[in-house]
Parts: C-alpha cells; structure tokens; sequence
C-alpha cells in the first residue's frame, strides 16, 4: 500500500524501530530521531545491556517483518526457572508445558537487526538529535544537535522514547490528561558471570537463574559466548540494602552470605557493583495516548516493571496491533488512533499488576514447598484440560491471541480456586487424586 504520509517516530530503541519498519513496509515514508549516538557505532555504557526476555507476542511481531528467524537464531531458549537456594541446592520450574520457552536475547543486538532491517526498509535514522519540542496543533517537531535547532512537519508524529518520553512531555502540557508514576523501593544493578573454558556455561544454559531471597532477589540470562548477565533486585534502602553496603568489606560478605554458589562464579564482583550504576524502577501510566496527529506507544505510553519479561514484547505488540487495525481501517489514521489507544489501554494496564505481582512470586515464592505444589496441580490441570485451563503465566507469555487483560481476569479466577484446593488436608500426599473435572467446571462456570 503506497501512501504520501510522511511519520516521524521519535526513540530508536526496538519499539521505535519496529514499529519504522511497520510503517516503512505499509508505503509511508518514515524519519526516526534518536537523542542518543547510533549504538551501532558505540560501545554500550557497562551495566545497561539487561538482556530481554522474548516471547511469544514479541516473536509474532517480528515474524510478520520477517526478522523472527534471524533473532531465533541470536537467541537462546529458556524453558524455565532454576532456583538456588542459599545452602546452594538447585530446584527448577517449567514455564510451560514441554517445547515451551522464552528466549533470552541481547537488547543491543535486537535493536541492531531492526534498526538495519528498517533502514534496508528505506527508513531514514537521525542519530545525536534531542526532541526539544513538539506542536500537537502543527504536528511539527524541533530538534536540537550540536547546539542548534530545526523544526519540521509531519503528518503524523509517533512517541516511542521510553518512560521518560519527550513526546509524552508534550501531551501532559494539554487539557485532560491523565499521568502516573510509581516507583518501587527496588533498583538493580547489573552483574557478570563470565564464561567458563571454551566459551562453557559455568550454570544451566538453557534456563533463567533465580535467587529468591524474600524481600530481593538476583536473576541470571544467558548469553551466546558463553556468560551470564546477572541483575540484583534490591532495596534502595534498609537494614540490608543498596545504601548499607558501604564498603568492600561489606559487599563482599554479603555476597558470601547471600549467594555463595554465585559468588564463586564472578571474580570481577567488586569491580562490577562499584562500576555499573545502580537504576530505578518505574511503572508509568497515561491517557489519552493520542492527541490530533501525535501518538505515544510502548513505554512512553505505559512503562512497566521487568518482572513478567513483558515490556519489549507488549510495545512489539502496540506495533502489531496498530498495523493490524491499519490494514482493517485502510490506513484511516483517524479511526485507527482513538481505537488504538482504548483497545490497548486496558491491556498494557493488566500487564503493569500483573508485573507488580509477579515480583513477589519471583523474590518470596518460587522457593516455597506449597507455591510448587500449586504449580505442579496446575500443570496437571493442563496436562488434563489443555483449553480449559490454561495457567495464567502461560497465557501471557506462550498465547499471543488471548489479551493481557483477559489473562488478568481469568488468572483471577484460577487463584480463587486454587486458594480453596491448598486448604485442603494432606495435600502434599493426596493432589494426584483431586477431582480435576469439578475444579475446571467451575473455572466454566465462575
């Protein structure tokens, strides 16, 4: 579909770029502005290349660009939790039933193949150039680079630069306009497990590494030469906490204590927690998104926290919605925004909770005796009823055609019946003889 309109999307981040070259192959000629300096020509700051967790609506997308291949290729599978234990014993969790898996990728590598396959696409990338200001009544944009200015039009103007969006800036300047954000009393920082001999995984390669610690915990991805990218969640402040290790000594023996099994594994430990920066977390929510010929998307519309794997892969899945709704409504841009942004905004909000939620089952409870025994009575649940009962992490990270907020509601539910079964007596010894049928019946009929 050819078309005259000429877009400018603000960010060069992987939803930036996705969604260019979306537009690109739609016919519209497409100009992205990115403050930051081309990273393919940069070395990335240490301590900010938190690899990404893509699933299944993030592939979906990347697929219909026809990049899905080559990022499988870049990418390894992680086919469930591995929990260590301070007395360093091992437990693992699947995500999912067997061929089920998310993959843990690198996001500067990501973002590098879809910044290529936008530009192969005909997308123009401006690098070093700042969003100074946007006119939502002229649909101009003034940028700045080297301590100049310029201002240019547009028929359309796209935010998708990131929880702290200069687009959205603009928008929070206008009449009604709802704006949120919370942040949580964890940050992290990021740490390394290097390779072992030859490029060997020194841990399971084929998992994501947890160590649930009640109030923080340390997650661990893989990567392709061979090492690990660990990041600890941990509170800003307290008796244990980013502020109380105030010295060498200090973080050295609360690494000790804490994750020993890790510990022995990372010898530039010292060197990584001084170095790297300690970030915050945010969840960010707003309404409108749009305003005349302005939209915001991906976390400048809705910023969540990392703990579902789910920001990149609900921004991807802003981009393929849109496009989809492009295709119903033959580019009508001004049908399509206004139902862009109410069929979205009640997704991107269930998967905000949701995210929040699932810190606590990350960091308290995935090394509790009655959470995996939960878990394991859900998984026969779907090993049984496969349609009917679908448990709620499969739903949002391995079923791309059911809504996050329809996972929202139906894990509500599913909690209320298995809140009554861990009630019952014995449990531990009698759930292989539960009535699994009247437990999906009455998922049918709540």
């Amino acid at each position: 579909m050819k078309t005259d309109k000429h877009i400018a999307i603000a960010g060069a981040g992987p939803v930036g770029s996705l969604l260019a070259l979306y537009l690109a192959k739609r016919g519209y000629r497409v100009d992205v502005f990115e403050r930051r300096p081309d990273l393919r020509a940069e070395t990335l700051q240490a301590g900010r290349s938190i690899n990404l967790a893509l699933s299944t609506r993030g592939i979906r997308a990347l697929d219909e660009v026809g990049l899905g291949d080559a990022l499988r290729r870049v990418a390894i599978p992680m086919h469930g939790r591995v929990m260590h234990s301070v007395q360093g014993q091992i437990s693992s969790l699947p995500y999912g039933k067997q061929g089920q898996f998310i993959n843990s990728i690198s996001r500067s590598g990501l973002n590098v193949v879809l910044i290529n396959g936008a530009e192969a696409q005909g997308v123009n990338f401006h690098f070093n150039q700042r969003v100074a200001h946007v006119d939502l009544q002229k649909t101009t944009l003034t940028l700045q680079q080297n301590g100049g200015e310029k201002k240019l039009a547009f028929d359309a103007i796209i935010g998708a630069d990131g929880a702290f969006s200069a687009v959205r800036a603009a928008l929070q300047f206008t009449d009604r306009v709802d704006y949120s954000q919370d942040y949580i009393d964890h940050g992290y920082k990021e740490l390394h497990i290097p390779a072992g001999p030859n490029g060997s995984f020194l841990l399971e390669k084929n998992a994501l590494h947890i160590w649930p610690r009640e109030s923080f915990m340390m997650i661990a991805l893989p990567n392709p030469d061979g090492s690990f990218t660990c990041t600890l969640f941990f509170p800003f402040e307290g008796a244990t906490s980013f502020a109380s290790l105030k010295t060498n000594e200090d973080i050295v023996a609360f690494f000790k204590n804490t994750f020993p099994d890790a510990v022995a594994l990372m010898p530039d430990l010292l060197h990584d927690y001084q170095t790297n920066p300690t970030s915050s977390l945010v969840t960010m929510k707003c309404y409108p998104w749009v305003k005349n010929k302005t939209l915001v998307i991906g976390d400048a519309a809705h910023a969540v926290v990392p703990f579902y794997g789910q920001g990149m892969n609900a921004g991807f899945e802003d981009c393929r919605v849109l496009n989809e709704l492009l295709d119903t409504h033959h580019d009508d841009w001004d049908v399509v925004l206004p139902m862009f942004q109410s069929q979205r905004k009640q997704d991107t909000d269930a998967i905000a909770q949701l995210a929040l939620d699932n810190f606590i089952e990350m960091r308290d409870l995935v090394a509790d005796a009655d959470f995996l025994l939960r878990k394991k009575i859900e998984a026969r649940l779907h090993e049984l009823y496969p349609e009917q009962w679908i448990p709620q992490y499969s739903m949002v990270t391995f079923h791309d055609t059911i809504r996050y907020s329809e996972a929202q509601a139906l894990g509500r539910k599913q909690k209320r019946i298995m809140d009554d079964v861990m009630k019952l007596p014995h449990l531990a010894t009698t759930w292989q003889s539960l009535d699994f049928q009247q437990l999906v019946r009455r998922m049918q009929e709540a």
